[in-house]
């Protein structure tokens, strides 16, 4: 064993004698293929089931979730709305689904762009137990794939790679250049989102009210909105610009519990596929006052988020909605509907996004009926994976000329959200009079709307009191006048606003 004040790597192992000398470059090629070999054979393998392709049927669901759960000790069902499962830590590599090859693969990669680490970093950089990496560990020092450059606290060691291992470690590297977060093996990211469903969420109308509280939502609007909330399944928001039809997409999730687990990466047939997105998932640390677990008893591959609400306006493309693969890292990153499995998918400005509604309408049309998706992995081939989420198609056009009968019907609800009515009108410049912090005078209003509405035939939207009020302040700050509702000042900001409306 190498001494700790030795600045140069020994590369031999306790069994092996020290003058042992590095294999060929021929015999370690086959060592390399004798492993992928082994790697790929069933017994290597933990029994979980193969994700679906273009060549075998899709795997069938179990017949309740109760055979979901009980199919996955890993997953510990709460029984809790707001956050329905908590993964558990892997007592051994194969409670993980994942295989030796994998975890060496990515351990390899991890030191190559390090240079050297201590056990239990490599660790908690690929988010597994010491425990379970340091068998890798150890065969990669046997295989004088890597050495030791001393040793540090608790029986750890700080390991480096040999000449050859990091070889090996750039072969590893032309496939992908993922040293990131051990995947989670796509069958058990299915049976997450089936025991995190939006389906099994039913919020009640105080939830759905509670949802929409810093919004004015009319009974009949909260009534209609209610079911089809409670469907999991899909809505149109139409009617005129400028009603809140967006924020009120933005805030169905808060009717939904509360959180979700999503895996950091999930591993599709050999290939990994990025789940976890820090632009599209808030992150929020299960902490031990949060539930039973202590923070070492949870599988650290495993994110858990706030349910997520993603949206895409007109800058959606087809691209989006397929795996994307970065050419340089050979990383593959998973698409819109995907990472918004067990929340709210947004399509904002439906009709309007750079690609034609009878695209998105072929592409979704089975996914929205069946609730599962096929994507097409870096290899080609073809995985089932789960389509689950409440979308929401938002628009200023009538469904009807925007899509066919066929996708109305996979749509089942549509709900128009109508102009305010004048008493609502009022309510709602009280309303953002205290939040923009300017003194509310009904008189005001009532000249604004005497003046400005009733004689033009203008129609009333809900955006217009935030949006006056708005021109009112800047037109106060800007002449350094006291921040008040004055007829001049509703008449410039009118005169401003509606000038070529």
């Amino acid at each position: 064993m190498s001494q700790t004040n030795n600045p140069h790597p020994v590369f031999s192992h306790p069994a092996l004698q020290a003058s042992q000398k590095p294999a060929s470059n021929g015999l370690e090629e086959a060592l390399e293929r004798i492993n992928r070999l082994a790697a790929q054979t069933p017994n290597s393998v933990s029994p979980v089931r193969a994700s679906a392709s273009s060549a075998s049927p899709a795997t069938p669901a179990p017949n309740s979730l109760k055979d979901v759960s009980s199919a996955n000790p890993h997953l510990k069902v709460t029984h809790n709305p707001a956050e329905p499962i908590i993964p558990l830590e892997p007592n051994n590599l194969e409670q993980t689904g994942l295989n030796g090859q994998i975890v060496e693969e990515i351990v390899m990669r991890f030191l190559l762009n390090r240079g050297e680490a201590p056990g239990r970093v490599i660790a908690e950089q690929i988010r597994l137990p010491f425990r379970l990496i340091e068998p890798t560990l150890i065969r990669l020092k046997a295989q004088q794939l890597s050495g030791y450059l001393g040793s540090t606290a608790m029986n750890d060691y700080i390991h480096t790679l040999s000449d050859t291992g990091r070889d090996r470690a750039r072969r590893h590297m032309q496939k992908t250049t993922y040293f990131g977060s051990a995947p989670v093996p796509l069958s058990q990211y299915v049976d997450s989102v089936r025991l995190q469903s939006v389906e099994l969420q039913h919020p009640t109308r105080d939830a759905l009210r509670n949802a929409f509280s810093d919004l004015l939502v009319s009974p009949q609007l909260l009534s209609r909105l209610g079911p089809a909330v409670n469907s999991g399944r899909g809505m149109f928001l139409f009617g005129y610009p400028g009603n809140g039809k967006t924020s009120i997409a933005e805030r169905v999730t808060r009717a939904f519990g509360e959180y979700i687990w999503i895996p950091r990466a999930v591993l599709v047939d050999g290939d990994l596929l990025r789940v976890f997105d820090p632009l599209s998932h808030e992150e929020c640390p299960y902490k031990e006052g949060d539930g039973l677990l202590r923070d070492s008893q949870i599988d650290h591959r495993w994110v858990r988020i706030k349910r997520p609400t993603i949206v895409a306006g007109g800058e959606l493309t087809m691209a989006m909605l397929e795996v994307s693969r970065n050419p340089e890292t050979n990383i593959s990153d998973s698409p819109l509907q995907l990472k918004s499995n067990c929340g709210v998918l947004l399509i904002d400005d439906f009709g309007r996004q750079r690609m034609s509604v009878d695209e998105l309408l072929n592409r979704w049309i089975v996914p929205l009926e069946k609730r599962y998706d096929y994507l097409t992995v870096s290899s080609g081939k073809k995985v089932q994976v789960p389509f689950d989420q409440l979308v929401i198609f938002s628009t200023n056009l009538e469904p009807k000329d925007l899509v066919d009968d066929a996708f109305l019907r996979r749509i089942p609800y549509k709900i128009e959200v109508q102009n305010p009515t004048e008493d609502a009108f009022r309510k709602l410049f009280e309303i953002m009079c205290k939040v923009i912090k300017v003194p509310f005078k009904p008189d005001m209003i009532d000249y604004l709307i005497e003046t400005h509405y009733k004689p033009l035939g203008r129609p009333m939207r809900n955006c217009h009191p935030r949006d006056l009020l708005l021109q009112v302040r800047s037109y106060c700050y800007f002449n350094s006048a006291p921040l008040e509702l004055k007829r001049e000042y509703l008449d410039f900001a009118v005169e401003n606003y509606f000038s070529i409306m």
